[in-house]
């Protein structure tokens, strides 16, 4: 080919890849990290434990990340700490930002949503880790006045259009439920099930006051369902509703545990990464641990429970630390079997 001929198809490739509204590759740009796990937290103190626990050797400015929040952290054993802000539009907007970079190689990225929660008393205690199955939207719903409601109805809250509460919707959002990969999170279980979690006085002091177990016990890691939504609900009326709203959506399968904010958000951008190649929906895992009962004990009010809990210093030092306690046995059984994991989630 001529230099002239060789200089009229650049000039074509690069019009096609305009049109395409693809970018011309940059030469100088640096490669992009290869990533083992990508943790997820959602505020400076769940990452805090995570970034004093792993030995950090690379920060990394992410544009379109939160302000508060704009780099990610990396270690020599491509292990990254990524912190969304709090709530849904936080959680997505990053980790869209995250995903479509091309800062990071996210192919064969485990990722590891660990962030704190509310809790149901009837399945765990103040600092127990949750692992979870399902991921449910607990905010798109219709929603009608408790003063209006019909006869028969025990709360004002039922499916997109729907009739009754007892009718499942159709799901037509494609991000109200979200089912995760099973063998992760058997194996989740089965590397995190005998740690010992972190516990502090006033937190023991306070799960007293309810009379059955496992609120009144020490923590441990269990294995329920997350709901997401981005209004911090509580009261022994609406965790009624939310124990209904999950099983509902789940076809009775999932199990209502935890209550928090982010996790559809953040699973529905990791979809459409998954969509665009960027990463693999088979890994990713979620673990919440409780900072807070999501109801109180007898004789307490709704509005005095949730006073006394953020009053609970313990709860949120033994929430945050247990995220590593309870999640760092996956990290480190994915980087030291990597050979083995990064073909995907190993049989045994």
């Amino acid at each position: 080919m001529t230099l002239r001929g060789l200089s009229l198809a650049l000039s074509i490739l690069l019009l096609v890849q305009r049109a395409a509204g693809a970018a011309a590759p940059d030469p100088g740009a640096p490669a992009a990290v290869p990533v083992k796990v990508m943790i997820v937290s959602m505020f400076g103190p769940e990452a805090a434990p995570w970034l004093k626990a792993l030995e950090i050797t690379r920060v990394i400015e992410v544009p379109g990340l939160s302000s508060d929040y704009p780099q990610v952290r990396c270690t020599a054993d491509d292990v990254c700490v990524m912190t969304t802000g709090m709530g849904h539009a936080n959680a997505a907007a990053s980790v869209m930002a995250v995903a479509y970079s091309g800062l990071f190689d996210l192919r064969k990225a485990y990722f590891l949503i660990a962030g704190v929660a509310g809790i149901d008393p009837d399945r765990g205690s103040i600092g127990s880790a949750a692992w979870a199955r399902f991921a449910v939207d607990a905010g798109i719903a219709h929603e009608i006045d408790v003063r209006d409601l019909p006869k028969g109805w025990t709360d004002g809250y039922y499916g997109i259009l729907t009739t009754s509460p007892d009718q499942k919707p159709r799901l037509d959002y494609r991000t109200e439920v979200f089912r995760l990969n099973e063998a992760l999170l058997q194996r989740a279980l089965a590397v995190s099930k005998g740690v010992e979690l972190e516990d502090s006085d006033d937190v023991s002091a306070y799960r007293a006051h309810y009379p059955n177990a496992p609120a009144n016990q020490p923590p441990r890691v269990v294995q329920c369902d997350t709901a997401s939504g981005d209004t911090w609900w509580s009261g022994p009326h609406l965790e009624k509703h939310m124990r209904h709203w999950v099983r509902l959506l789940t076809d009775n399968e999932g199990v209502y545990c935890t209550t928090q904010q982010e996790d559809n958000a953040t699973l529905n951008a990791l979809t459409r990464a998954s969509a665009s190649g960027l990463v693999d929906l088979q890994r990713v895992a979620i673990l919440r641990t409780a900072s807070d009962f999501d109801r109180p004990y007898p004789g307490q009010t709704t509005v005095d429970a949730l006073h006394a809990q953020l009053m609970l210093r313990g709860a949120s030092v033994t929430s945050s630390d247990n995220l590593v306690r309870a999640g760092k046995p996956l990290v480190d059984a994915i980087v030291a079997g990597w050979s083995r994991w990064q073909a995907g989630v190993p049989a045994n």
